[in-house]
């Protein structure tokens, strides 16, 4: 066992499965000697710079993303770090309109299997904290993960390299260097598609994500002594969504709240409302709960930041609403 940041378990993920499979190489800006944004690279460069298997690339995201599916078409299992989650509109064609939709193209004969990563959310880092995964929701093909902690990073980012499709691994800036957690030093894959219950509880099921998970931890810890028992969900992966772990837990409570990052209108949180709605309506007790930020660009002033970004505070008066219905 190690105590790891985020950041440290995502790279030593990375290593770990640059040495097992020599198929395996990462690519993006920054990504060399400067050991990439936040330090998202850190030391790659010096244990396999020499291979050529860290690729500093020129500015053109839409150029290094498709050299990323050729070299997944090919047999190889490229990671691209694609700094970050705003960047996404320059290589949404390659990566999803050409790498999540070849498989079903060929009939089956190509598989893509390659990693994008990115840094998003508001957090210590101002800027660049746009949260615009919901798009990727709508391109089939493509696998996307947001984990919550350290652990769940590394043995995602295992299972995502591993993956023979292309997946989009999201990193949130404000867990990014956020403490240091238990991280096993065994191989400890985490199957994509699998959530993790962070808390039971019995009263309510509070679904979340990435930072909204600690945030949701937080919140049932105060509502405990208001004698509310919350069950917190980590979906860990958003597509595939594990469906059956959420519709058991709200059979069970018959409440929830769905705290999400991206905006309201639109946002993947709305799959986890149609999903309940449309198989477990008849086990709610109360009208479903969505918490998350307004329609309007992230704000860069921290005061701002604060009154744009749920909290653990909304979060439990969105459990109080459903908990008083």
């Amino acid at each position: 066992m190690a105590r790891q940041t985020f950041q440290q378990a995502t790279v030593a993920a990375i290593a770990e499965e640059m040495r097992r499979d020599p198929d395996v190489f990462i690519m993006g800006e920054d990504i060399g000697k400067f050991g990439g944004p936040l330090h998202s690279c850190l030391g790659l460069w010096e244990e396999f710079g020499a291979e050529g298997r860290v690729i500093d690339t020129p500015i053109s995201e839409g150029t290094f993303v498709g050299a990323g599916v050729g070299a997944a078409m090919q047999g190889k299992r490229p990671i691209v770090d694609l700094m970050f989650l705003e960047f996404l509109g320059l290589v949404v064609h390659q990566f999803g309109l050409d790498g999540g939709a070849m498989h079903y193209y060929s009939d089956g004969k190509v598989k893509v299997p390659m990693v994008v990563r990115a840094k998003y959310g508001v957090g210590p880092f101002h800027g660049h904290a746009y949260d615009f995964h919901s798009w990727l929701l709508n391109v089939p093909g493509v696998k996307v993960v947001a984990p919550s902690n350290p652990a769940d990073a590394k043995g995602l980012m295992k299972a995502a390299i591993r993956d023979d499709n292309p997946v989009f691994f999201l990193e949130h800036m404000g867990l990014y260097h956020a403490g240091r957690e238990e991280v096993g030093d065994g191989d400890g894959v985490i199957p994509l598609g699998q959530a993790d219950i962070k808390r039971a509880g019995n009263d309510v099921t509070v679904v979340a994500t990435a930072l909204m998970v600690k945030r949701a931890l937080a919140a049932a810890e105060r509502l405990r002594n208001d004698g509310i028992d919350v069950e917190v969900l980590d979906l860990r992966s958003l597509v595939p969504m594990d469906e059956q772990a959420v519709l058991t837990s709200v059979r069970r409570t018959g409440r929830l709240v769905v705290a999400c990052e991206a905006i309201k209108r639109g946002g993947s949180a709305n799959e986890v409302v149609s999903l309940v709605a449309e198989e477990a309506f008849a086990d709610l007790r109360a009208p479903i709960a969505r918490v998350a930020p307004p329609s309007v660009p992230v704000p860069y002033h921290r005061e701002l930041e604060k009154l744009y970004l749920p909290d653990h505070d909304d979060i439990a008066d969105a459990v109080r609403r459903v908990m008083a219905a």
